[in-house]
């Protein structure tokens, strides 16, 4: 009867790396109930509190990514001595030239990682050598964890924060796993006051964090893995096979895919920080309720962009100022191809930003003369003018994320020449009669996707208003619906690749 098999314990310990600790898995929602449970119980011994994350966050990231914890670690350390370091040193050039040997490991270490067979490639096609690739294994999370802890440093050097004095708090930030793999990017002004405040979390808290859990479990598991498993996969590997409007229909879900992936996972982690009393920033509002690419980007991995914008973007602008509105030019070109580059290590990714950057400049030629067209045909401030600015924005979004998904450029072509050539609107009862399942997800998701925020906050004070049993039922009511819709183990979150 009390048979304990020690093996299936020792698993617990161990890492796998077929099978990744991922949020969403049933394996987590044990693990972290189970760790909120001890967090509550020493919730007024503040030193507890923090073992106990630390020692939580290790042990994820150690399940979610194995010996690469190390690289972790070096990040924390490094990241912290020279913050110190460089708040000590006197003198310009001397800060100057920490910074820019910080910036340089910190840059190096993410590049060794990540884009080393990237160039290694490019030689090689170049003709310039031959060499082998390196069987590297990429830390999950490198690139997020990496910016986090440089903003830290670069902060310092800007004099817009002074240094921690805990090397345990810095990484406590560093390690925080709710956000470790994949983001929001915090910022350490914001997050490193948190971790010495009294452990407060209020009804409202509890409310927000049971429906930013529950929304990214659904938009995970029952939109964004279900359209890629049944119908986004299939139309992309192989487009010449299906009909245009079964590609029409692909780019429209691979939208909406990597939206609710990518969102779902920062709902997710918004949410178990709350449940923990820290406030992480937003990461998504609506994006493609966008009325132009800047609006999208003011939307859209709101962590990222502001990052890019405070350290890439303005000093680009400052170099370039004299050059006016060229100036901004250069400074969005140079943002957004680095932004595809960090991305991924691909020509594909590189263009997809260089895209958003083409996008970008031509908006700001073209603002003076649209204020003046919509000021003569009187569409200023008008519905019929928004409706047109999201549906224009939404569609050059919907195009621009064919980059981000496929590998070669000639799939693009197949699955234009099929929405162009073998488009025929009668085939659309079939399609909806063949992908029945699929076609309602896409619907519902849009749908809920253009719903006011209004209605979320309203939610959000009805579940805090719950009694915690009530609460606690509806959370388990939507975990049994996402494990009746899975059709197959819990996908890897998309931007766990980078």
């Amino acid at each position: 009867m009390f048979n304990i098999d020690f093996s299936k314990i020792g698993d617990l310990l161990l890492y796998d790396q077929y099978d990744p600790l991922l949020f969403g898995s049933s394996l987590f929602l044990f693990l972290f109930f189970g760790f909120l449970l001890f967090y509550r119980i020493f919730a007024k011994s503040k030193n507890t509190r923090i073992l106990l994350i630390l020692f939580f966050s290790l042990y994820f990231y150690y399940k979610a990514s194995g010996l690469l914890l190390l690289v972790l670690v070096f990040s924390a350390v490094f990241n912290f001595f020279f913050g110190k370091w460089l708040f000590n040193t006197k003198g310009d050039s001397r800060r100057r030239m920490i910074l820019i040997f910080n910036v340089f490991i910190n840059l190096g270490l993410l590049a060794y990682f990540k884009y080393t067979n990237f160039f290694v490639e490019l030689i090689n096609d170049l003709q310039i050598g031959q060499l082998d690739p390196l069987d590297l294994l990429m830390p999950i999370g490198i690139s997020f964890y990496t910016f986090k802890s440089m903003n830290y440093v670069l902060d310092i050097y800007l004099e817009s924060m002074e240094p921690t004095k805990s090397f345990r708090d810095f990484c406590v930030f560093v390690f925080f796993f709710p956000n470790i793999l994949a983001g929001p990017i915090d910022r350490a002004s914001q997050f490193l006051p948190q971790v010495e405040s009294d452990l407060v979390i209020s009804r409202e808290d509890i409310g927000k964090a049971l429906l930013l859990i529950m929304s990214g479990l659904i938009k995970k598991i029952v939109i964004a893995d279900y359209l890629s498993l049944n119908f986004i996969d299939r139309v992309f590997d192989e487009p010449l096979r299906f009909s245009g409007i079964e590609n029409l229909f692909a780019m429209y879900s691979y939208g909406l895919q990597i939206y609710c992936d990518f969102s779902g996972y920062s709902d997710i982690a918004i949410g178990i920080a709350l449940l923990m009393g820290f406030k992480l920033m937003d990461n998504f509002n609506s994006p493609y309720q966008a009325t132009s690419i800047a609006d999208f980007w003011r939307r859209w991995h709101i962590s990222l962009s502001t990052w890019l914008l405070d350290y890439l973007f303005r000093p680009v602008q400052m170099k370039f100022r004299n050059l006016k509105i060229y100036g901004n030019v250069i400074a969005l070109m140079v943002t957004f191809i680095l932004c595809g580059f960090w991305h991924g290590a691909s020509w594909m990714f590189i263009f997809w930003g260089f895209l958003h950057g083409v996008f970008m400049s031509v908006s700001l030629f073209l603002q003076k003369p649209k204020k003046k067209l919509y000021k003569a045909i009187k569409l200023t401030n008008t519905r019929v003018l928004k409706f047109g600015q999201v549906f224009v924005t939404f569609h050059l979004l919907i195009f621009s994320w064919l980059f981000f998904r496929v590998q070669e450029l000639s799939t693009i072509g197949d699955i234009f020449n099929q929405i162009f050539s073998f488009f025929k609107p009668s085939v659309l009862p079939q399609f909806i009669a063949g992908y029945t399942p699929t076609f309602v997800i896409l619907i519902l998701g849009y749908v809920l996707h253009f719903l006011p925020e209004s209605l979320e906050n309203k939610t959000v004070s009805i579940l805090s208003r719950m009694n915690p049993v009530i609460q606690g039922i509806i959370l388990a009511a939507v975990i049994w619906l996402c494990a009746q819709v899975q059709s197959a183990e819990l996908q890897p979150f998309i931007y766990f690749q980078f």
